[in-house]
């Protein structure tokens, strides 16, 4: 492990010799769970780092998984003819015991490191009037209630234990404890994590020339998300406006974006800008799991190997963007406010084809983060003619939380709140004082109410635009991207909003899809929607028609929900 792992060697392998292979993989502490149980008192804050490190760098093992169960299993990736057998029978759905991918025991390590923290540090310990641990006390719990929310999308229904598992006996009950769903572990953890909500969480400085603070969960960010996948949207949609709206640390948009030059001929390819901004190390990183930069020195991410052409893939990438993901880039239509002089403007739209460039027709963030080329190779060259690169992928970090993902689930959360128009605003225009007025009418605001209060010293429109501008131009003037209405009016509003808001899910699950493509989260995105409406067929039939046409075999397979899961 490198510096920044330096410490955990000394914190988390087994102690006194337990192993439990009689028990199933899901409880196996054979697999480094708890290190030094009879030493470990967790009452030094030497001990309480070494601890919370060590937790960080079992989530190394479940970070590169997080990102491809996402991806290789939803619409916007397909594998190459050069993956894996076990990438492959991800996007098949012929998940194996055997799989690379499917190993459950991976998730209860960081949970069972997080129980054994989380009973053994000493909470009553205080110094100058404050508690010492109270920082990494939250940052656990925030740890555990994240991993668990990864394992059950993953595998479903599973174990909810909360106790340190450190016994044969204590592994075996533990399995046979009635299962929970992704609703009660959402419900349980929200319970949990609530009161550490305004908590500070630690502060180690800068570890091998990484921001430290950004390796922890964000509390209020996280609430948002455990109360989007248990239903409760009001309070998800207060979590995230809350997290993006706090006084001491607010998170406007920004207005990063990547876009046509001011030219009506549309012949000077756009400059790709972007591809910092979805880094661990852009201004949009909330949260991110550190990976190690050398593969002999600790857990290394292959997310390069798998999605770009690199020397140690030979150039061979395994997954490739899908063309369903390039056939809704294209359907996008990018609007431009061009600027005649200071006085007269006039709204294009940038044509869709006859363009110089690849992939710039529609929406432009596939064209700023992939680029595909031809290399020539001399006869027998062991390297794959075809170079691929996809900027958002590194070995640095896997990115947990951005700003402008909060913006897109704050939005879902809006909308199924009952608040479409205000959802529709994050889109298209942003939402600051300005927007607010004029685009979410009096009735709606005046339901939403907190919800909609943006600082208007803070959030402007110089450092606010709609998520949708991202990749789309000015969509503030596109008269094609607008708040759906019924063809005949309704007879009454509450009909006119319950028939807006599937509509304005489906405009945001596309924005989500957009703006997070490689990213791990489209699978589970469609997923959430699907439970949400009862509806199989809205993550079987777009997966299904990922490489262009329908594939009866998969959608089937995906109209029974029993196979959305990995087995354990």
């Amino acid at each position: 492990m490198i510096r920044i792992f330096k410490y955990t060697v000394m914190c988390l392998s087994l102690g006194a010799g337990i192993c439990l292979t009689a028990c199933s993989d899901m409880m196996d502490t054979d697999s480094e769970l708890v290190e030094f149980v009879e030493d470990n008192n967790l009452n030094s804050p030497t001990d309480s780092v070494y601890s919370v490190m060590g937790i960080i760098h079992k989530m190394q093992v479940i970070a590169d998984r997080s990102v491809i169960l996402g991806e290789l299993r939803g619409d916007l990736t397909a594998p190459t003819a050069y993956a894996s057998n076990d990438l492959k029978a991800l996007a098949s759905f012929e998940v194996e015991d055997g799989n690379v991918y499917n190993n459950i025991s991976d998730y209860y390590a960081v949970i069972n490191n997080c129980n054994y923290f989380l009973s053994h540090i000493d909470t009553a310990l205080v110094k100058n009037d404050k508690k010492v641990f109270e920082a990494e006390f939250a940052a656990v719990k925030a740890f555990r209630a994240w991993t668990y929310l990864q394992a059950a999308l993953v595998y479903g229904n599973i174990p909810l234990v909360t106790y340190p598992l450190l016994t044969e006996k204590e592994a075996q009950d533990a399995l046979n404890i009635p299962y929970s769903s992704i609703t009660d572990i959402c419900n349980y953890f929200i319970d949990d994590i609530r009161p550490y909500v305004d908590t500070r969480l630690p502060q180690y400085g800068n570890i091998d020339g990484r921001e430290s603070e950004k390796f922890f969960i964000p509390v209020r960010a996280l609430l948002g998300d455990l109360c989007l996948w248990a239903g409760r949207y009001s309070e998800a949609a207060a979590f995230y406006h809350d997290y993006l709206t706090l006084y001491d640390n607010p998170h406007p948009t920004m207005t990063t974006r990547i876009q046509w030059p001011n030219n009506k001929e549309f012949n000077v390819a756009p400059a790709k800008t972007m591809g910092t901004a979805y880094s661990t190390s852009g201004t949009e990183c909330l949260s991110y799991i550190p990976m190690e930069l050398d593969e002999f020195k600790g857990v290394y991410s292959q997310l390069s190997n798998i999605f770009n052409s690199t020397v140690a893939n030979y150039h061979y990438m395994q997954a490739s963007p899908s063309k369903a993901l390039m056939k809704l880039s294209a359907a996008q239509d990018y609007c431009l406010v061009y600027k005649i002089n200071d006085t007269r403007s006039d709204t294009l739209y940038a044509p869709k084809t006859n363009l110089s460039t690849a992939f710039t027709a529609g929406d432009l963030r596939l064209y700023a983060v992939y680029d595909i080329s031809k290399n020539n190779q001399d006869y027998g060259s062991k390297y794959n003619s075809d170079f691929q690169r996809i900027a958002k992928v590194t070995n640095y970090g896997i990115v947990t939380y951005r700003t402008n993902v909060i913006y897109l689930r704050y939005a879902e959360a809006l909308n199924r709140a009952g608040y479409p128009q205000s959802a529709f605003a994050v889109l298209k225009y942003g939402l600051q004082y300005k927007t607010i007025e004029k685009y979410i009418d009096a009735e709606e605001r005046a339901a939403a109410g907190s919800l909609l209060s943006f600082d208007r010293n803070i959030f402007t429109e110089t450092n606010t635009i709609g998520i949708h501008s991202r990749g789309c131009g000015n969509s503030e003037a596109n008269k094609f991207y607008v708040l759906p209405q019924p063809s005949e009016q309704l007879a009454t509003r509450a009909d006119t909003v319950a028939w807006q808001i599937p509509e304005v899910e489906n405009l945001i699950i596309d924005e989500m899809a957009l703006e997070t493509a490689f990213e791990g989260m489209r699978y589970y995105d469609l997923m959430r929607v699907a439970l949400r409406r009862n509806d199989a067929s809205y993550l079987a039939r777009p997966i299904s028609l990922r490489n262009g046409e329908v594939d009866s075999e998969l959608y089937n397979k995906l109209m029974n929900k029993d196979n959305w899961y990995l087995r354990k």
